[in-house]
């Protein structure tokens, strides 16, 4: 069974970095999108970052260079590396994923269980 195993986050000041990773465990036959979205309490979850198999990355807007995404689709691995963090950036961090498993026909969304990062003024 696919999962999508987290790891980082936590309490920084503001102004500091933090790194998340996530890692897509289980036999996979084909990996489009990985990323990272996260939500705020009261709010909407949204896109942080994420790359597709062919390379292209997205940032959401708040990002404004701060956040960069790494991994690919071949070693399944995503690592968020995020600098100059504000209070605003605090929240609950899911790693996202659009694959296929093994033996699957169709692409399925996974979610992992979430890390929270919680940024102090």
């Amino acid at each position: 069974q696919v999962q999508l195993v987290e790891s980082g986050g936590g309490l920084v000041q503001a102004g500091g970095s933090l790194g998340l990773s996530c890692a897509a465990s289980g036999s996979v036959f084909r990996l489009d999108t990985m990323g990272w979205y996260r939500q705020a309490p009261g709010k909407q979850r949204e896109l942080v970052a994420q790359f597709t198999r062919l390379g292209i990355t997205e940032y959401g807007d708040f990002v404004k260079g701060r956040f960069t995404i790494s991994g690919d689709h071949v070693t399944k691995t995503a690592y968020l590396q995020m600098n100059g963090l504000k209070p605003e950036d605090t929240a609950v961090y899911y790693c996202n994923s659009v694959l296929t498993p093994l033996g699957s026909e169709n692409p399925r969304v996974y979610w992992g269980q979430g890390t929270q990062v919680t940024v102090s003024s």
